[in-house]
């Protein structure tokens, strides 16, 4: 069975050569790195992940947390994990070096969490949703809570949550019921549900920090009256420590498809005791600032569902090496040697299109933490401003594309090994259900397609789509040898078949009801996806090609002789699928908007 995570040549060229973050150390924040410094997060992230992660991922799934008696009851490595990655830093792995931080570059710290997610989705939950709270609190809290609760968070004694959900309102958050009322003591009573909560009760930390949306009494309706709480399991004195309990209960766990080592919880707040919560920010504005957390996640559950992808296809082929089954074709001698299953052209094809997905989805998911890179450190104050335009543009595509393929990804990897794989005793069954978590996961992916199609598109008089236009003709122009011609011309092709279509939506946008022209916003996300993704393995053909003549025999001449063959895989197989999309868009095809509830 295989123990790899992620490739670590993939990770290099896709790090260095494809992404050049070697530069990213002539910047001040990180001028104290090196590739060296850099390779060597990047080996312990995987090295602990194999030891600490990997070894439980399969015992976790198994046994899943308990509710007994008020209180959850989970497998002890779970915890020694945890310990272990607070221990090594990389809770705070990207923050400052006063807050104990190591100052990474997002781009390495997505790498080093990848190993992390692949090994053990479920127990990679806790530290991922941790950071991301605590760097809610850091830009949007004020001194005395971020002196109150950020270092702890940093060091592992505590864990973070997002509190959202609640059962009457699923993903409308304009329709939720959680209030606040104010005290003369400066904090709010917080009172209401929330369901769903990833991380909302563990035995893992002393203490845990929800951060939980909810209208302050009097709020104007809809989601600008929302605003933002920091909710502690138990209340903290002015040094950090935990005092009594403060009135959260769990109400109970939910049972899911995968990801079964990360508790989802049912939590009520104020039902019990008194429930303290503390204002982040101005009031009404809290899901502006949610944002920031729910923008990280859906970066994180793009990026864990194309690392998952990639673990069953390292799974996979491994197996299709091993597995010795039938004969070619053209062997008509039925006592000649059984031939392994990759010899068999469908089990390439299945194995190719995992590549495809796969490493399509880290190398979309890595360019949008370089782009956070930029947004936060480039030099350049309008490059730092584009980056974010951009950055803000991709992000429903980095968050649905990767989750949409990586369990198709899956789902191949279980037909390579054929009735193994669908059986409990081997390990793919686990990845598809692990990953088939993700199109749901922070906003399904039919959000992130109106979110797309609805506004981001049109932000900023399409600034961002300009310059992700602006961008991809770089590695057009790029295209030097014949067959990365090809491949650049047929994006091109389609690029401007996608403008025309997205300038006929835009004037439907302006002119009638939205109903029509958003109704097929999940092929218009298909589309662009689809583009984007085209435009990743162009750019990473690019590199190979360069790369080709002066590689070495053997494993690096066959590294990048499979880079050029998966790209054309894609631009093959997968690119053209988007002439339906182009179609059903320029139509405005009515279908789906007209069939009545009644006809079902």
């Amino acid at each position: 069975m295989s123990d790899t995570l992620i490739d670590r040549r993939e990770l290099a060229f896709q790090l260095y050569e494809v992404l050049d973050t070697e530069s990213l150390t002539g910047r001040e924040r990180f001028s104290e790195h090196s590739r060296d410094t850099f390779d060597a997060v990047i080996e312990t992230a995987d090295r602990m992940a194999r030891d600490k992660f990997a070894s439980h991922n399969s015992a976790a799934d198994k046994q899943e947390p308990q509710f007994v008696e008020g209180a959850v009851e989970m497998l002890p490595d779970v915890k020694e994990a945890f310990d272990a990655y607070a221990e090594a830093g990389f809770l705070a792995g990207r923050y400052d070096y006063e807050l104990g931080g190591m100052q990474l570059p997002e781009s390495v710290m997505a790498a080093c969490n990848g190993f992390f997610t692949a090994a053990n989705p479920g127990t990679a939950g806790y530290p991922f949703l941790t950071t991301a709270a605590a760097n809610l609190i850091r830009v949007f809290g004020d001194e005395q809570q971020k002196t109150t609760f950020l270092p702890h968070m940093l060091s592992g004694r505590f864990t973070g949550t997002m509190a959202l959900t609640e059962p009457h309102a699923g993903s409308s958050l304009a329709d939720i019921r959680t209030s606040a009322s104010p005290t003369d003591d400066g904090h709010y009573l917080i009172k209401g549900a929330k369901i769903y909560i990833s991380g909302g009760e563990q035995s893992l930390t002393e203490n845990i920090v929800h951060m939980v949306l909810a209208k302050i009494k009097g709020a104007p309706a809809g989601v600008r009256g929302i605003s933002l709480f920091i909710v502690p399991k138990f209340r903290v004195d002015e040094d950090g420590n935990s005092t009594e309990r403060n009135g959260v209960s769990l109400a109970g766990l939910i049972h899911k498809l995968g990801y079964r080592g990360t508790t989802s919880t049912a939590l009520s707040f104020g039902d019990d005791a008194p429930c303290h919560g503390y204002l982040v920010g101005e009031p009404h504005q809290g899901l502006k600032y949610m944002f920031q957390m729910m923008n990280e996640a859906r970066l994180g559950v793009g990026f864990g569902a194309a690392v998952i992808g990639y673990r069953g296809y390292m799974h996979s082929l491994e197996y299709a090496k091993d597995r010795l089954q039938g004969r070619k074709p053209s062997e008509k001698n039925p006592e000649a040697p059984q031939v392994p299953i990759i010899e068999h052209a469908d089990v390439r094809r299945m194995l190719l299109a995992q590549k495809a997905y796969s490493e399509g989805g880290l190398a979309l998911c890595l360019y949008g933490a370089r782009l956070m890179d930029d947004q936060h450190t480039h030099p350049e104050e309008q490059k730092r401003l584009e980056a974010g335009k951009l950055l803000d543009l991709l992000t429903p595509v980095i968050k649905a594309w990767p989750s949409e393929y990586g369990p198709k990804a899956n789902d191949l990897a279980i037909q390579v090994y054929g009735g193994a794989g669908y059986t409990r005793e081997y390990p793919v069954e686990q990845c598809w259900r692990d990953n088939r978590l993700n199109p749901i996961h922070e906003g399904t992916n039919g959000i992130q397609a109106l979110d797309l199609l609805g506004r981001k598109v049109w932000q900023d008089q399409s600034h961002g789509l300009q310059l992700l236009m602006q961008q991809m003709q770089i590695d057009l122009t790029a295209a030097s040898t014949e067959r990365c011609q090809q491949w650049a011309l047929s994006l091109s092709e389609t690029l401007q078949k996608a403008v025309q279509v997205t300038q006929s939506l835009g004037k439907s946008l302006m002119s009638e009801s939205p109903d029509r022209a958003l109704a097929n916003a999940s092929c218009y996300l298909h589309l662009f996806g689809h583009i984007v993704v085209a435009w990743m393995w162009l750019r990473q053909a690019n590199v190979a090609e360069a790369a080709l003549p002066g590689a070495q025999p053997g494993s690096e001449e066959n590294f990048y002789r499979g880079k050029l063959q998966a790209a054309q895989y894609f631009f093959h197989w997968e690119l053209p699928t988007v002439a339906q999309d182009l179609v059903l868009l320029r139509n405005q095809d009515d279908t789906c908007l007209e069939m009545k509830a009644e006809w079902f």
